[in-house]
């Protein structure tokens, strides 16, 4: 495959490199994509030197498959100029996601809707990801009817500008902000920005993003989403009430037999998800698992990935291997592993 990374010197770039290569990916010729103002930077993959390169170049070159994370407006100007080359643009922003005509896809609860036509394929927002990794098998079981979910969501999911105010702010240091306010030994209920109905764009993402993978319009989603400084890695605090009643030992039976996600729920020997731990893995862990005792078929459960890693990108590499894999993308070079 020729392979295009569109925003590779970004923070989920760096991290798409890395996936890729950690995956073995079978790339023929690889292309690094940015903005003007990075081109020319040099980068390293499986210990080669690349040239970044711009976007009209990388059209030019006609990659088979496009991977971007270079924010909404870059994708909503760039992508149809891959797809209309040919390219499978495989994109991280929130461009596409609730455009009925594009496909919202987690690989393992919905890649088999895609087909070689389809040219732009939304990867979700990072916290729904690891939300619907955990719903999905439960909703088939039991039928959800509502979710609340307040997530705890680490800086890095704003960018590499707030690592830096992150870092800053411990080590006593005066530096530019990308919050309105400290993160530092503080907790900011500001994720993304305020929409006319008093929620966030984030937490928008959190209620519409689920009922259009799982295809469902049947259940409910609220959210309140929390930036809090953690370096790496999502949190969520979630309540899912069924339609139908459950059993725990089951419900953890489920989750443990669903690809992608690791329980992690011995509370006896404070065994729970904590971002500390998730960090750098592409599982998503499970932990907390248990009844709410104020209403009937209510759960609760703590769910903890990575932000940057099945967030983003391992979640959009898993997608070009489900295309390659199923011979969804044209094939214009020939594969080295």
């Amino acid at each position: 495959m020729k392979v295009a990374v569109v925003g590779a010197t970004g923070m989920v770039g760096e991290v798409m490199l890395k996936v890729l290569e950690e995956r073995n990916f079978p790339i023929s010729e690889l292309l690094l994509v940015a903005s003007e103002r990075s081109v020319g930077k040099k980068l390293t993959y499986k210990n080669e030197e690349f040239t970044v390169i711009g976007l009209a170049d990388a059209v030019a070159a006609q990659p088979d498959i496009a991977i971007f994370s270079a924010g909404g407006d870059t994708s909503l100007e760039w992508a149809p100029k891959f797809a209309e080359v040919g390219t499978t643009v495989i994109d991280n922003s929130s461009a596409w996601r609730m455009d009925p005509t594009k496909k919202l896809v987690v690989p393992e609860i919905n890649a088999s809707e895609l087909t070689a036509e389809d040219k732009i394929i939304a990867n979700p927002n990072c916290s729904t990801i690891q939300l619907v990794m955990a719903l999905d098998p439960l909703h088939k079981k039991y039928q959800m009817r509502r979710v609340i979910v307040s997530t705890y969501q680490s800086v890095s999911g704003t960018g590499v500008k707030a690592v830096q105010q992150m870092e800053n702010e411990a080590a006593g240091i005066e530096g530019e902000m990308a919050y309105p306010y400290p993160i530092n030994r503080n907790a900011l209920p500001h994720c993304d920005v305020f929409l006319d109905n008093g929620y966030t764009k984030e937490e928008m993402k959190l209620a519409r993003e689920p009922q259009k993978i799982l295809d469902d319009r049947t259940f409910s989603v609220t959210a309140t989403a929390v930036r809090i400084p953690t370096a790496g890695g999502h949190s969520e605090s979630v309540n899912v009430e069924f339609h139908n009643d459950f059993d725990l030992a089951e419900v953890r039976t489920i989750l443990s037999e669903t690809p992608g996600i690791i329980v992690q729920d011995d509370t006896a020997n404070n065994s729970y998800p904590m971002p500390i731990y998730a960090n750098g893995k592409d599982d998503v862990f499970v932990g907390r698992i248990r009844r709410d005792e104020t209403q009937p078929n209510t759960l609760n459960m703590w769910i903890v990935a990575d932000n940057l890693r099945k967030g983003a990108a391992t979640n959009a590499v898993q997608i070009a291997e489900y295309l390659v894999e199923n011979n969804l993308v044209s094939n214009t070079s020939e594969t080295v592993s």
